[in-house]
């Protein structure tokens, strides 16, 4: 196998936004002292050039302006691991799961923009979904070529669309509550907040914050939901989360102590989704 017949695979993403870290080349290793697995290759295609104006001016806008200039950035998962020759990349690409990939590629790109935020400290840096994205691409390419963000061929997959955006009554559901909490009909509590951190942790694989997240959802669950205890069967969901507090507990107790066992991780994910079911419930017939 010569470098020039090599073809190494790749999933490429573009968000309408600046994703963080600066662009360049990571290396990705899935365990110190292995060699590297995967490449990320971060681009930013630049909007048009605003041009900057002394700090003591202030210039006066026209009443309806044009949008302002976005940047767009691409991220590109490159696996190290090559493919011999153009049949073996072409046989490759028309049997790819592309979803699988791409789920695979994201968690990858997720770990690197958590990592971002730890490093940067910026409580308001944020992860992606697959659905914020404006394209997903799987395909192949010689290295050079894929690492300038190109390829020599690649299937795209079709635009995600988030659940809130299917058309019936799942649609009017968020738009109903968004108004209630606006109108001041209804409140966010605590526990919703916490709870979703919670889930962003665990479909993360960060299974110790998971618990330690899911500790202090389920406590504010267990107080800010009595008011509602009578509605939609609430009595019996507080009941049953009561009686699994001490296993988050004890779950979270171990992450504090290093990490969790399978069971303490089945457990999280089971309880985590009993928190969740009663966050819905509390809502199901409506918001008054």
């Amino acid at each position: 196998m010569t470098a020039s017949s090599r073809r190494f695979r790749f999933v490429q993403f573009e968000y309408p936004w600046v994703l963080g870290p600066e662009p360049g080349r990571y290396t990705i290793r899935e365990r110190l002292g292995e060699g590297p697995g995967h490449i990320l290759v971060l681009a930013t295609l630049a909007a048009a050039e605003r041009r900057l104006l002394p700090r003591r001016r202030r210039r006066v806008v026209a009443p309806e302006p044009p949008p302002a200039p976005v940047a767009t950035s691409r991220a590109t998962l490159v696996d190290t691991d090559a493919l011999e020759d153009i049949e073996a990349a072409e046989a490759w690409l028309r049997a790819a799961d592309l979803d699988a990939l791409a789920a695979d590629a994201l968690a990858r790109l997720n770990r690197v923009l958590h990592a971002q935020r730890i490093a940067t400290a910026d409580a308001h840096a944020r992860e992606v979904a697959l659905g914020h994205a404006l394209v997903v691409r799987v395909g192949y390419g010689h290295g050079e070529r894929v690492a300038e963000g190109r390829w020599d061929r690649a299937r795209e997959l079709p635009r995600a669309r988030a659940a809130s955006l299917r058309p019936g009554r799942a649609a009017l559901r968020p738009q109903e509550r968004l108004a209630a909490v606006l109108a001041g009909r209804d409140a966010v509590l605590a526990c919703e907040e916490l709870a979703l951190r919670a889930r962003a942790d665990l479909d993360a694989g960060r299974v110790r914050e998971a618990a330690l997240q899911l500790l202090a959802a389920l406590d504010a669950a267990l107080a800010e939901l009595v008011p509602w205890r009578d509605q939609a069967g609430l009595a019996d969901r507080l009941d049953e989360l009561r009686g699994r507090r001490d296993d988050v507990a004890a779950a979270a107790g171990a992450a504090l102590e290093g990490g969790l066992d399978d069971e303490q991780i089945e457990a999280v994910a089971f309880v985590l989704g009993r928190v969740e079911a009663s966050l819905r419930a509390r809502t199901a017939r409506g918001l008054a």
